[in-house]
């Protein structure tokens, strides 16, 4: 009974609520982009396009929208455990978990606004700049796939996601245009799967070959050639045949430097610790946000192509396959 009653008159403690600090207040704007990838004006400005992030509980103080896209960016600039990037704004690791999930797959809503193919006059100035590298024509994209790392996932289809390199990892087509903007994206197919077998699948080689482009991709030799996709020669004889070479490996670098400009500013690229359909979504958002930021001109790298007038192609040989119409790139434009 006297232990009840000192229960009883012990003093309440108040509860102690965490403080949500704002970084964008404490810190400068340069160590903001090093830390968000961004800038305050270009995180605010993104703020406003998701939906409202507002979360009422009766457990503890809501989250601020913004404090919630912070961590999301924290998470995809670095890669950091949930944990880690929870501390920074002083919530649990579960908490920070959950923010990144759903803000997440919000920023990967808007990747229609971000990830499009070139059309129209966009296609004539994509086809205009990439002739300005090494004089290949009507050029719309260099195409190509990146081994995006994940942990072991469970159930009968394990094995799939084991590449050539013998870990576990998704398979991401991507293409690029000359200003390192991903104009398309396939990333939900396992690392044992052929970048050729991902393109054909593709809904970009369904417009293709629908005529919906008239332009051609460039792709390295893991790839068909077709009559839109170009590859090179694997034993050029002639010296035409080595500048028809040359001129696609350095236009097609743009793809390889698309992936390093991509994996350094979203560094949790290098490994996503979570099951396949987690990581679509991650990949996902990380390539909305890199093209976001070159479209708000900031990025970590990049590089100016002056444009210059492109020769116009004549028309195929009719009936030409995919290596008639390299032979007759050749034959015009590298001879």
């Amino acid at each position: 009974m006297a232990a009840h009653q000192r229960i009883a008159n012990r003093e309440r403690v108040p509860r102690n609520f965490r403080d949500r600090s704002n970084p964008l207040e404490d810190l400068s704007a340069s160590d903001i982009f090093a830390r968000y990838r961004f800038h305050p004006d270009t995180i605010m400005d993104l703020l406003r396009q998701l939906p409202d992030l507002s979360t009422h509980t009766k457990r503890n103080l809501p989250i601020p929208p913004l404090l919630q896209l912070l961590v999301t960016l924290r998470f995809l600039g670095t890669g950091a455990t949930h944990i880690l990037v929870g501390d920074d704004v002083k919530i649990s690791r579960s908490t920070a978990g959950r923010c990144i999930r759903q803000v997440s797959a919000l920023i990967a809503n808007l990747a229609p606004n971000y990830i499009s193919f070139p059309r129209g006059d966009q296609a004539r100035q994509v086809m205009l700049e990439f002739s300005h590298i090494a004089g290949f024509p009507k050029v719309l994209g260099c195409v190509d796939g990146t081994h995006i790392r994940i942990t072991k996932p469970s159930g009968p289809q394990e094995a799939d996601f084991v590449n050539r390199k013998q870990y576990h990892s998704l398979n991401v087509q991507m293409v690029c245009d000359p200003a390192f903007k991903i104009t398309s994206i396939c990333c939900n197919w396992p690392g044992a799967t052929h970048d050729n077998r991902i393109f054909k699948m593709s809904s970009l080689c369904h417009q293709f070959e629908r005529g919906d482009h008239d332009g051609l991709l460039l792709g390295d030799s893991g790839y068909q050639c077709r009559p839109f996709v170009m590859t090179p020669f694997i034993n050029p004889v002639n010296q035409y045949e080595k500048r028809y070479n040359n001129a696609l490996c350095r236009t097609r670098l743009l793809i390889e430097q698309t992936f390093g400009f991509l994996k350094k500013r979203f560094q949790c690229l290098n490994f996503l610790r979570t099951k396949p359909e987690v990581a679509v979504v991650y990949i996902k958002a990380a390539v909305t946000l890199h093209n976001y930021g070159i479209v708000r001109g900031e990025v970590l790298e990049t590089q100016q192509n002056v444009v210059q007038e492109a020769a116009n192609v004549e028309p195929c040989p009719a009936g030409g396959d995919g290596y008639a119409m390299r032979a007759h790139i050749v034959q015009t434009f590298f001879s």
